[in-house]
């Protein structure tokens, strides 16, 4: 089994080609789950799968590294169009891509034939409560939430993914993490979980970030994230349309356009390349843990 180790921003994803059906559907979740562990397998955010598409020119299926398979992933789509680019499967430099959250339209910058960057068309975001699904009715724009010991004020849009957005003052000053964990579950407000997003505006153009991605935990970085981010400090009036989201290894641009559609640019990476022999089964207490 020969795969693919690629990152954007230190998102990374166990990436394989799957166009002949070799990982069968039964085993894709138990798979993902395996390889993703950092300390019995390679060691991911997720694992993606190059598939055949009727509608697109590829497809991506992508699964979190608890197994659960998810819907979009904007670092992920990145690392994507560069796998399928430079080993050659897509021969251009625009293509589309089929996800579950529909189609995808990826505008790659290449050097020297390699893929160092991409811009995705991320598509329009969903506000109603129903489509992303939040309980309640009408829109969730700068509403109240309690988690543990502290309240924020949060904004969720569907951007692909369920995306809630947490606006603070300092996400360095305190434990977003343990937040983060707390929120993604909260399944009486939010039926399908979410994404969590700790949000600081240092000016109208530049925001910093730090998120807790639904099934994957704390993340380096996060595309769909990154996207929703800016989209609902535009909304609320804190930044423009077009602004720079600072992560911790780097920054991606973020442009929702007056047209209503969101254009997300940064890089994609190759980590490494290996041909796996064997993948142990995690211990009783590995899983445990």
């Amino acid at each position: 089994m020969h795969f693919t180790k690629l990152h954007g921003l230190g998102n990374d994803f166990v990436t394989f080609d799957n166009r002949t059906g070799a990982i069968a559907e039964e085993k894709k979740n138990a798979l993902a789950a395996r390889l993703c562990h950092r300390r019995t397998g390679v060691g991911g955010d997720g694992l993606i799968l190059v598939e055949n598409s009727e509608t697109c020119d590829t497809r991506m299926r992508i699964f979190n590294s608890d197994g659960s398979e998810a819907e979009m992933c904007g670092n992920g789509v990145r690392c994507f169009a560069k796998y399928v680019y430079d080993t050659g499967i897509v021969k251009k430099e625009r293509f589309s891509v089929e996800t579950l959250a529909g189609p995808m339209l990826a505008e790659l910058k290449v050097e020297n034939g390699v893929c160092t960057h991409v811009r995705v068309n991320m598509g329009k975001p969903f506000f109603n409560r129903a489509d992303i699904p939040v309980v309640g009715e009408g829109e969730c724009q700068l509403q109240s939430l309690t988690a543990l010991d502290r309240t924020f004020t949060f904004s969720t849009i569907l951007l692909g993914v369920p995306h809630t957005v947490i606006f603070v003052d300092d996400v360095l000053g305190f434990d977003w993490q343990k937040y983060g964990a707390e929120i993604e579950r909260m399944t009486e407000l939010f039926p399908r979980k979410t994404n969590v997003n700790f949000a600081q505006v240092l000016d109208e153009s530049n925001v910093l970030v730090r998120t807790f991605e639904r099934g994957c935990g704390p993340t380096l970085a996060c595309g769909t994230g990154s996207s929703s981010v800016a989209v609902c400090c535009a909304r609320a009036g804190k930044t423009g349309r077009r602004v720079t989201i600072h992560l911790e290894l780097g920054t991606l641009d973020i442009d929702w356009t007056e047209a209503g559609d969101v254009f997300m640019t940064g890089p994609a990476e190759l980590a490494f390349e290996l041909s796996l022999i064997h993948i142990s089964e995690p211990t009783r207490q590995e899983a445990i843990s």
